[in-house]
């Protein structure tokens, strides 16, 4: 394998060294699948990404997602992240628009500026998919917290918009900030789910000016915490349109994520519904952190 350039970046980031981190390797068609592995995993973030060239001029760029255990088809973070990267360094010059080839499907990053400095970032999410659900006893005991934590006017559900998570409406902060993962229970509730990814929110948050606070938990994947999730904010936006959480079938929010671990993050969501689909994008900040030659 000959060396490789790879750049980091901060997405979904408040300030630098704020965010989720991802390593992004352009250029990495002469990887196989043990390789990419194990770079993701001497990486060790929650994601890495490797991106293959586009079969022709204009064509979108295959990108390939690892956590350090497994393969996605799809996650939020990544996809802006390795967006930024390539408009910023392979690219070079402001575009509107840019297709990313995933295993879950096609993938567009739309780049939103003010003025001449590229602002925030945004993908269009997969229409969702509503899967199973969960007792609120059954969450409480993987959770470590008190089933009336869990607020029972909505369910707690998987729902998918690519990869599924499991979604659970806790009543406040303290809640949200007293979850601690039962493994036993954990690995007991998702060996058979649809959804291995626990997504908890609540309405009350850290900082005044955002409207949801949200933890994710991915023991399956080697991931404890996720400190900002595109792809789970993603499926709680159809959620919360699919139950009319906040009473509207079309919303716009910020969302904090990461506190609880030492990296505050900031997502966008919104959605809507058109007849009989939700419509959901996922937005954010990403700041270049880092670039460098992997040996």
């Amino acid at each position: 394998m000959d060396s490789l350039k790879f750049y980091i970046v901060d997405v979904f980031a408040v300030d630098k060294y704020t965010g989720n981190q991802l390593a992004v390797f352009p250029h990495a068609d002469s990887l196989d699948d043990r390789q990419m592995q194990q770079i993701a995993r001497e990486i060790n973030f929650s994601e890495t990404t490797f991106v293959g060239d586009p079969e022709s001029k204009g064509a979108s760029y295959p990108v390939r997602i690892f956590t350090p255990t497994k393969e996605l088809p799809f996650a939020g973070h990544p996809t802006l992240g390795t967006a930024f990267v390539l408009q910023q360094e392979l690219i070079k010059q402001p575009i509107h628009r840019l297709d990313l080839k995933m295993q879950a499907g096609l993938i567009p990053v739309n780049f939103h500026y003010r003025g001449d400095r590229l602002d925030n970032l945004w993908m269009e999410q997969r229409p969702p998919a509503f899967y199973e659900t969960f007792t609120a006893d059954q969450l409480a005991e993987v959770l470590g917290v008190k089933p009336g934590d869990i607020d029972d006017r909505f369910p707690v559900q998987s729902v998918s918009t690519g990869v599924a998570f499991i979604i659970v409406p806790l009543k406040d902060l303290s809640a949200v900030q007293a979850c601690r993962i039962n493994q036993a229970a954990y690995w007991e509730l998702v060996n058979p789910a649809s959804a291995k990814q626990i997504m908890v929110f609540c309405p009350q948050t850290l900082q005044s000016q955002n409207h949801l606070h949200v933890r994710m938990f991915a023991d399956y994947l080697g991931i404890p915490e996720d400190a900002a999730t595109g792809s789970g904010n993603g499926c709680l936006a159809a959620y919360l349109v699919q139950y009319q959480y906040l009473g509207t079938e079309d919303i716009d929010l910020r969302v904090e994520q990461g506190y609880e671990i030492g990296r505050p993050s900031l997502l966008l969501i919104r959605a809507k519904r058109n007849q009989a689909v939700i419509e959901v994008a996922v937005g954010g900040r990403v700041v270049m952190i880092a670039r460098g030659e992997f040996l």
